[in-house]
């Protein structure tokens, strides 16, 4: 299919992948299955690192019913990360030594460090870092120089301040991620809900920057890049290696397909969803979001002016997981989302679409409605003139 479709392969941790990503989404969304079959075709499956122990009976039994305080917490971050190291184990075996594996972290997380870490010694082919500017991620990386590190970011000046501090440590990034708020899904490369939409953004003005700026650092060559967001079909990718892009990064579509690690009626939930039916929001880690208006969401949309109108500080993170560095909920940030997101992206892991928070991208999907499998979605992708309907 690659040598019939005329794009370029992605050169990435010594080897010749196929150009599409599987974005890591949490919680649960993207675990060993997904991952792991992504990369048994050839392509970086993505897991995302975030509280996976609910796919695993006897972790989440551990966990379930704990008293307050903060040994608490420690029990729940210990149960997640020997999550990780299984969901690594797992993902590699379906791959079967094809393709890579990634562990996706979010800067955000209280157990940020300690997960990348966790990734690399279990031997995650590469950790991609988004939901803040990972200018530390060298340090924790120090002792496995091998492993791919990949920031996600959303223009050119951060494309520059990351290379021009990572240089300083004598690490160069794999990859970089170049996310376009407007389209993505989940939390969103803009600081301020207004600016998803600015027009510093579109790909056609960002991927030519920052390939002059990787060019004049002697890096366009060795540091591939991968658009992410709004991308649906062959000719989107091709679209966008014509523009200097190496790859393309996509979520929703992968989340959707068989091999999704998601319950089937989230799975449902996302493909069904029109472009009437996603909208925009603070989430409670002070980062704009997309996702799905279902009962959950639009129940608290009604009721979020008077939720952040009473915020105030916590003693202590009522879920007992304390997962984020700073919280709306938890921190009373006015501002911020005031609710639970674990609790919440849980529920739409599990398909409780009273209680769920469904990240979902902007726009159609490659195969409409319909729930297909991983190979079927590359099969279409890597297909010139494939469309975007269902077939």
């Amino acid at each position: 299919m690659m040598e019939q479709s005329g794009l370029r392969a992605l050169a990435l941790g010594g080897r010749q992948l196929l150009p599409v990503v599987q974005g890591g989404m949490g919680v649960g969304v993207s675990a060993h299955r997904l991952a792991g079959t992504v990369a048994s075709m050839g392509a970086m499956g993505t897991i995302a690192s975030v509280d996976l122990r609910h796919h695993h009976p006897d972790l989440a039994e551990r966990t379930r019913q704990l008293p307050m305080g903060p040994e608490s917490k420690e029990t729940i971050d210990a149960a997640n990360l020997e999550a990780l190291r299984r969901e690594i184990a797992q993902a590699k075996a379906i791959a079967a030594g094809r393709g890579l594996i990634a562990v996706n972290v979010m800067k955000a997380l209280n157990a940020y460090a300690a997960s990348v870490r966790t990734a690399l010694e279990a031997g995650a082919d590469a950790v991609v870092v988004g939901a803040g500017l990972p200018l530390d991620l060298p340090d924790l990386a120090r002792d496995f120089p091998a492993a791919g590190l990949v920031p996600i970011l959303s223009d050119a000046r951060g494309v520059q301040l990351i290379v021009r501090k990572w240089e300083r440590k004598q690490r160069m990034p794999a990859a970089i991620v170049i996310e376009h708020p407007a389209h993505a899904g989940g939390h969103l490369g803009a600081t301020r809900l207004g600016d998803v939409h600015d027009g510093r953004f579109e790909f056609d003005v960002v991927l030519p920057a920052v390939q002059d700026f990787l060019r004049g650092a002697g890096l366009e060559r060795t540091v591939p890049v991968i658009a992410a967001g709004g991308i649906r079909s062959f000719e989107d990718i091709r679209r966008m290696q014509s523009l200097g892009a190496a790859a393309v990064q996509m979520g929703t579509a992968f989340a959707v397909t068989e091999e999704g690690d998601a319950h089937r009626v989230f799975k449902e939930v996302l493909a069904g969803a029109r472009s009437e039916d996603i909208v925009e929001f603070q989430s409670v880690a002070g980062l704009p979001a997309r996702a799905v208006r279902t009962a959950w969401m639009q129940g608290y949309l009604k009721v979020e002016s008077t939720l952040k109108a009473a915020a105030h500080a916590k003693a202590r993170c009522a879920k007992k997981f304390d997962c984020l560095v700073q919280c709306g909920l938890r921190d009373g940030l006015a501002d911020w989302g005031q609710f639970c997101i674990d609790n919440q992206l849980v529920a739409a892991l599990r398909g409780d679409l009273k209680k769920g928070l469904f990240f979902r991208g902007a726009g159609s999907l490659p195969f409409g409605d319909a729930i297909r499998p991983v190979r079927d979605l590359f099969e279409r992708l890597l297909t010139p003139a494939s469309g975007t309907a269902a077939a």
